[in-house]
């Protein structure tokens, strides 16, 4: 008996190495799952605990980026250096968001950002830092070189007239950085690159997404909801330029607000022109006679993803009128919550962003950046119905029916008609040689990404 006892102890330790050998192998299988996105609907992003393992690589340099423009502006020129720093092997500075634009927004990229999820889920990819090591002096032009890159530019540009200049500076800094990647003609990995960048390493921070997540509970305690872009505020007339239904007070307001700010243009603009192109923001009137038009009642609860509405409350009152269910985060946050938000224009921004990716319906009344960039994440989470204006259209209808050339039941019916087929939905990005600003930009059809990528090969 006292010999069997060992024999026992041997089998049942052996039998508790397999059982953990066989857990530890599910536990990995799943792991491989989940990164795969085979499991059923598991998140693509790694679990917090897994981080990547570290790219091992020679730097050739450090990397300084200073954004301009606003917040979605800002999300697509951070995805795009990501990919040149990745590209040209460098070593990344976290980046510098813009702070001298029309917002006046004194946010850095850790009060929008999560740095560390940053940081580390990028890992695999780019070295990024928080800041350059201190031998650098702010003001040292014989180390770090400072210089916009040229707009649209593929890797060819970057490898042959970017990487050469690190030979000579140790760092460079792009004070400049809108728009200085293609949207065609890049290798499918840096494509990959950026959406990874744009899709889970730009994670808001754990307020602000608490914030935007109580924002989508409260409208959802309400219904389905219509998330509109109504893109009628005072940068945004002042730099197009655009004065459809202003009185000639507002037009000369907006317009020396223009001509105050040098990196907008200041030349003279003829409104009308731009407005008959389709190059004008909807007003909140003309907005309201759309929504109709397209079927929305006079019960559809909407939602105003936008800063204030230039006119205020008085410009907002035909679209209330037509929609009594309008609201916006004023109305639905405590002010004490939104307080700590407020006069930071970017960190406002991103609570919209997040109502707007999350509606039943997103429509934006200007395709700007913010437009664009929900339009793209709505693709990327499985085409949820985004409805893309056509302006130049629709301006045509509005004023034949203003000026009562036609009936309201044409009208309708003709708008719907020109919107059939403008829900967002599965195609392939345009190309257009030699004309990139015309082309489809990739952060509204990042298509490469997502599921139907092999329609586009």
């Amino acid at each position: 008996m006292a010999r069997s006892r060992p024999r026992v102890w041997l089998v049942t330790a052996c039998a508790a190495v397999l059982l953990w050998a066989s857990v530890a192998q599910l536990v990995a299988v799943g792991r491989l799952l989940l990164l795969f996105g085979v499991a059923g609907n598991a998140d693509p992003s790694p679990p917090p605990s897994a981080l990547p393992p570290p790219r091992i690589y020679k730097s050739n340099g450090y990397l300084k980026i200073s954004c301009n423009g606003g917040l979605n502006q800002m999300r697509s020129e951070i995805c795009d250096m990501v990919a040149v720093a990745r590209l040209l092997n460098l070593t990344m500075v976290v980046p510098e968001l813009d702070k001298r634009s029309f917002w006046a927004d004194q946010s850095n990229f850790g009060d929008i950002f999560d740095v560390r999820h940053f940081i580390d889920s990028l890992r695999d990819e780019v070295h990024i830092i928080k800041q350059l090591p201190g031998r650098f002096g702010a003001r040292d032009s014989d180390v770090i070189l400072q210089m916009p890159p040229v707009s649209w530019s593929d890797e060819k540009y970057y490898l042959h007239q970017i990487l050469p200049l690190f030979r000579k500076h140790s760092a460079i800094h792009f004070n400049k950085t809108d728009a200085r990647l293609a949207n065609n003609g890049i290798s499918t990995e840096l494509q990959l690159l950026r959406c990874r960048v744009n899709f889970q390493a730009l994670k808001f921070t754990p307020q602000i997404e608490g914030l935007g997540n109580k924002l989508i509970h409260e409208l959802r305690a309400k219904g389905s909801f219509v998330a509109l872009h109504l893109r009628y505020e005072m940068d945004m007339l002042a730099f197009s330029g655009c004065n459809h239904g202003l009185s000639p007070e507002e037009a000369e307001e907006l317009k020396k607000m223009r001509y105050a700010y040098p990196w907008w243009r200041d030349k003279e603009i003829d409104s009308q022109a731009k407005r008959s192109q389709g190059l004008c923001p909807l007003t909140p009137e003309e907005t309201s006679l759309v929504l109709r038009a397209l079927g929305f009642q006079k019960d559809a609860l909407i939602y105003i993803a936008a800063g204030e509405i230039y006119g205020g409350d008085r410009r907002l009152e035909p679209l209330r009128a037509a929609f009594p269910k309008l609201v916006r985060k004023e109305m639905l946050l405590d002010s004490d919550v939104l307080r700590q938000f407020q006069n930071h224009s970017s960190q406002m921004a991103a609570l919209d962003f997040i109502v707007s990716t999350a509606s039943d319906v997103f429509i934006p009344t200007f395709d700007g950046n913010m437009a664009k960039l929900v339009e793209g994440h709505r693709r990327f989470l499985g085409f949820r119905r985004s409805v893309m204006l056509d302006r130049r259209k629709l301006v045509e209808l509005l004023d034949l029916y203003t000026n009562n050339t036609i009936s309201w039941d044409n009208f309708a019916s003709s708008v719907r008609e020109a919107h059939k087929s403008r829900v967002a939905q599965p195609s392939c990005r345009r190309k257009l040689e030699n004309r990139p600003k015309e082309e489809d930009y990739f952060y509204a059809n990042p298509h490469e990404c997502l599921a139907n990528s092999s329609l586009c090969s």
